[in-house]
């Protein structure tokens, strides 16, 4: 397979050759911005996301995230604050488990900057933290600080490396979360793909149609899914609905106009105001003048059957 290119404006970006499953990445730059994706292992795949090397040269810079998954990041350089929609400000520790987010997060870097990330998916949620996810939602801790001895010892051995040194960063780390992971019951393997594939439905998925899927009562799992993903099922639907709808906006060039008839929003406004909130971007801005983390961050869609479906929109 060659590597190839793909066009996202503003932006360098390379999809280079497939070599092997901890090699396959996709890397780009936009200002000062730099962003390297790497697929996980086939083992892990259930359990995390994509993981990823951050780094920005500036000595300041700020920008925001989209609603997104679970993520574990080091700090391997540099420092700044989450600015979450609710007015929370919090600092980044060192070895810092941001939950889930629930709307678009800001956040403030003093540089250079480099961060070493990976996206945590309900299981691995489950297998690093283990507590309900919602209690974290719009949230931070010092993992570090609180499980102590593997996280501290491998921030100190990425810390020692170098960006080129990023495939070996990548194998150590997925070495170390392979060794964490803990194998689910089937009953939850099997409620969290029906959640996953009622998220990934078209349009405005109904919460009577998970319910029917799975045999439990809209309580049962909104107990459920504040658990394992941070927020009840009407929530969960509002945010990967405006998730898919901006990846097609800003990848495909789709008309928002016509995802606003096609999503079962109220009106053009609704459908401005949910993008806005779960992006941080109207749809026009998507279009036209995406911030470099909004521009870089949709490439993880570019990983394809690498990752797994819920982590490409997120």
């Amino acid at each position: 397979m060659g590597s190839h290119q793909i066009a996202i404006p503003g932006s360098t970006v390379a999809l280079p050759d497939e070599r092997g499953p901890l090699s396959y990445t996709v890397a780009a730059a936009q200002g000062p911005v730099r962003l390297r994706y790497f697929a996980p292992p086939e083992n892990l795949r259930a359990y995390f996301g994509s993981l990823y090397l951050f780094s920005v040269s500036a000595d300041h810079y700020a920008d925001a995230t989209r609603a997104d998954v679970p993520q574990l990041r080091f700090m391997l350089a540099g420092q700044g604050d989450y600015h979450f929609h609710d007015g929370t400000i919090m600092p980044t520790p060192q070895t810092c488990l941001l939950g889930p987010t629930m709307g678009a997060t800001r956040f403030a870097l003093d540089g250079p900057v480099r961060v070493l990330g990976i996206s945590l998916l309900p299981a691995g949620w489950v297998s690093l933290h283990g507590e309900d996810a919602s209690r974290l939602a719009d949230r931070l801790c010092d993992l570090g600080g609180e499980r102590g001895g593997a996280y501290i010892d491998l921030l100190d051995r990425l810390r020692a490396m170098e960006d080129n040194d990023a495939e070996e960063m990548a194998d150590l780390t997925w070495t170390l979360l392979g060794r964490l992971v803990q194998p689910l019951r089937k009953a939850n393997w099997d409620l969290l793909a029906a959640v996953d594939a009622w998220l990934m439905d078209e349009g405005s998925p109904r919460i009577e149609v998970l319910a029917e899927t799975t045999g439990l009562s809209q309580r049962q799992l909104a107990r459920l899914t504040n658990k394992y993903y941070g927020a009840p099922p009407k929530l969960l639907a509002r945010k990967y609905r405006a998730l898919r709808c901006s990846a097609r906006i800003a990848l495909d060039g789709e008309s928002w106009q016509q995802l606003c008839e096609e999503g079962g929003f109220y009106d053009q406004s609704h459908f401005i105001r949910e993008i806005k909130h779960f992006i941080g971007l109207t749809p026009h801005q998507l279009q036209t003048e995406p911030s470099a983390v909004a521009q870089l961050t949709l490439l993880r869609r570019s990983l394809g059957t690498d990752v797994a479906v819920l982590n490409r929109l997120s």
